[in-house]
């Protein structure tokens, strides 16, 4: 053991694997051991390991310019031209840029936003923030209290109240869904229930609602037909802005430049990270609708600075590589190529469907996963997540990459260059998991 305290993760399964290099959609132990990453690493290496042109931009802008900070006033070309890019792609009017280092950091900086914004715009008190039940969103103790994962919540005392959160249902219709209810009829109640929520805590009291196009840490939850459109309306009879959350789903993840494309999102805020550099470094971005940025600059003056950045907002290299990253995506139409191969992706885990542990495939582009229940009929889940971690370890053993959510859920994400020989390893190597875990399930009286 070393002296590192290792992130979500049980000190007792520290360091099974040591991942000494990779290349592609492969990354290698230190056994040498290949694996087909089927996970792009936390979904984040969309352009998969060693692509030697975003190394190429790296080392140049580390020998150009290592480092500048944004403070009072301070810039640079590259995070300049990343903003610029970042504006014209993005499915909003007017875009504008902060940019930051994860994720995480980029939900804490819209928080903030919305608070300035509030105060420049003479509604103090318009601070609520509306978060879904499985819904993921980061780590920090304000974009956890975003989250609605247990693991996340535990132990930590978090400021819910404080930060106004409120909470709605998921887009969950096969754990959600009354019985006998239609997706038709569960969106429909899904937005009465948002509605009513508005009204019972004052609409002039809520800023947003913060969504992913589809759920990842929670299960990969794929919304039902319609289901934004219906959110959306009550977002907009009240003047709430929707806030889309596409730090895994951006930048072709379902097959699209955006999530809230395909899924047909509005909004009114984002954050990005992950796929922005595909991974090769830190980097994120909080990005607001052109008049709300319009308001806070109007404001600055009478209601002061916005205080708030880190020392590594727009570093030059994060800045130099994701602006790399987003050429290479348009130049080579990887989108396109993530719509084609995830097709059949999906396909391929739709052939699961009968398995005898399989509750329900779910899954859209390059991202799916698989529920393992105890019986199918009834939807009866298995206790814990035992099952689920099993199936996963399964399928490293068999060298594929996979990873285990709540609810015995097991989900795949792999980066977005991979071919249809890649889908069909994934195919084979899960499937061989699958009947690995169903001797072990029937061994232990589980089902």
């Amino acid at each position: 053991m070393t002296a590192m305290i290792y992130p979500t993760t049980n000190p007792s399964l520290s360091e099974q694997m040591v991942v000494a290099r990779a290349e592609g959609p492969y990354i290698f132990d230190k056994q040498g051991k290949r694996y087909l990453e089927g996970m792009a690493g936390l979904w984040c290496t969309a352009l998969g390991y060693g692509n030697e042109e975003i190394i190429e931009v790296a080392e140049r802008q580390m020998r150009e310019l290592s480092f500048s900070h944004m403070f009072g006033g301070k810039t640079h070309a590259s995070a300049m031209e990343l903003a610029d890019k970042l504006s014209a792609m993005v499915p909003m009017s007017d875009g504008r840029v902060f940019l930051g280092n994860s994720g995480s950091d980029a939900n804490d900086t819209l928080l903030k936003l919305i608070r300035y914004h509030a105060e420049a715009s003479g509604q103090p008190q318009r601070v609520k923030v509306i978060a879904r039940e499985q819904g993921y969103h980061g780590v920090t103790l304000a974009s956890a209290a975003l989250t609605a994962i247990p693991t996340n919540h535990a132990h930590f005392q978090l400021p819910f109240e404080a930060l106004g959160v409120l909470r709605t249902g998921s887009a969950n219709y096969y754990r959600g869904a009354m019985e006998g209810e239609s997706e038709a009829d569960f969106v429909a109640r899904r937005a009465d229930e948002l509605e009513s929520l508005v009204l019972a805590e004052g609409p002039d009291t809520i800023a947003a609602m913060i969504a992913e196009p589809v759920s990842g840490a929670g299960g990969v939850i794929v919304p039902p037909a319609g289901y934004f459109e219906a959110i959306q309306t009550v977002l907009d009879r009240y003047g709430i802005w929707l806030w889309d959350d596409e730090v895994i789903c951006g930048f072709g993840r379902l097959g699209a430049d955006f999530g809230a494309n395909k899924m047909a999102m509005r909004p009114q805020m984002m954050t990005l990270a992950k796929a922005l550099s595909s991974a090769y470094v830190p980097v994120s971005a909080a990005i607001v609708q052109g008049d709300i940025a319009d308001c806070i600059n109007a404001s600055a003056t009478e209601v002061g600075v916005f205080g708030h950045g880190y020392t590594y907002s727009g570093h030059p290299l994060g800045c130099a590589v994701a602006s790399k990253v987003i050429d290479i995506y348009v130049r080579d139409r990887i989108f396109d190529h993530a719509a084609e191969v995830g097709s059949y992706l999906q396909s391929r885990l739709a052939g699961f469907a009968d398995h005898p542990l399989v509750g329900e495939v779910s899954g859209v582009g390059m991202i799916g996963a698989l529920e393992l229940v105890a019986d199918k009929d009834s939807k009866q889940p298995f206790e814990g997540m035992k099952v689920g971690q099993f199936c996963a370890k399964a399928a490293e053993d068999n060298g594929l990459v996979v990873r285990p959510l709540g609810g015995n859920r097991v989900a795949l994400c792999p980066p977005l260059i991979i071919g249809r020989e890649h889908v069909d390893e994934i195919g084979e190597k899960l499937g061989a998991a699958l009947s690995t875990t169903l001797d072990w399930v029937t061994a232990q009286g589980l089902r």
